[in-house]
């Protein structure tokens, strides 16, 4: 079969394309034919070396990818699952049969791989922020695949949502998906008002602004992400005195029956047509290399998919 690989951590160019052997299913796995695959931020950062503090013993030659959708060999049986160990770059992987989940027949294939990380992740942020009707929430990245279905669900519970991106691709995608105001964090005068809510996922001096506008003694800050690369820039002598409140949602490090829910609840809502999951990019297994160099600089808008 063919797959992509790296043997080494690096620039986008050191994925390779390559044939390799098929994978054998062990005991309680199945063999999935990939019909897609999907693209994270957590599967650049790993190959280029970023997430050696968290996977030091990560085995080279590595086939990235956490994600798929695709049926199991030999059947019509349509799967989607979540791959703990990677190597979803690929035409065939093995799977353990308990990993496989249920996938609606009304929600697509790509949709479904926007759903299994992002939709989940933006349930979470808006149950995490409390959000409630009437407070304003400022959505950074809102155009990406975590924040636009947070700009959707944020809408949904009553809040008044000022999307954050770069350029008018991200403004258009933002107003689309149903935002109230769009404010270029490209700019250095960006100004999204007083806020209640922040969804902070770029880090660098993006965080240090969206704190300065958050409503003091209620205003939350949730952080689910760094896509600038940066650190958090976060005073604290500032959310001491203004007595706001930062949180963190990191779902690698909640147990499955926690993640459950909102993964259920982003797929219900997908269903019935209350939730639309934004696919950006759909790209051939053999372009992975130019899919990552996008993620990096930023050229990107909802779930990239990748296709064999």
């Amino acid at each position: 079969m063919r797959a992509v690989r790296f043997h080494e951590y690096g620039p986008p160019e050191v994925l390779r394309y390559e044939e390799v052997a098929d994978p054998s299913p062990g005991e309680g796995e199945v063999l999935v034919r990939v019909a897609a695959a999907g693209i994270n931020f957590s599967d650049v950062q790993m190959r280029a070396g970023g997430l050696k503090a968290w996977m030091p013993d990560l085995p080279l030659p590595f086939a990235p990818g956490h994600e798929v959708v695709g049926t199991v060999a030999g059947t019509d049986r349509r799967v989607l699952a979540q791959l703990p160990a990677g190597g979803g770059y690929a035409e065939l992987v093995a799977v353990p049969e308990a990993a496989l989940l249920p996938l609606p027949e009304k929600v697509g294939d790509h949709e479904a791989l926007a759903l299994l990380t992002q939709g989940t992740v933006a349930a979470g942020l808006i149950d995490k922020a409390r959000i409630a009707p009437g407070e304003t929430v400022l959505v950074e990245a809102a155009a990406g695949g975590v924040g636009s279905m947070a700009v959707q669900l944020a809408k949904r519970a009553g809040a008044r949502v000022v999307a954050g991106g770069r350029g008018e691709r991200d403004a258009a995608v933002a107003r689309r998906l149903g935002a109230d105001e769009f404010v270029d964090l490209s700019r250095p005068d960006w100004d999204p008002g007083t806020v209640q809510v922040v969804l902070e996922s770029v880090g660098g001096a993006v965080t240090a602004r969206a704190l300065e506008h958050l409503e003091p003694t209620v205003g939350r800050m949730v952080l689910y992400g760094n896509i600038s690369g940066e650190p958090h820039q976060i005073d604290t002598a500032l959310v001491y005195q203004r007595a706001l409140s930062v949180l963190a949602f990191a779902t690698a490090l909640m147990p499955p029956e926690r993640i459950a829910p909102f993964r259920e609840l982003a797929f219900e809502l997908a269903a019935a047509g209350e939730l639309a999951a934004v696919v950006g990019s759909v790209l051939p297994l053999s372009e992975v290399a130019a899919a990552h160099r996008a993620f990096e600089e930023g050229g990107t808008s909802g779930k990239t998919v990748l296709v064999p």
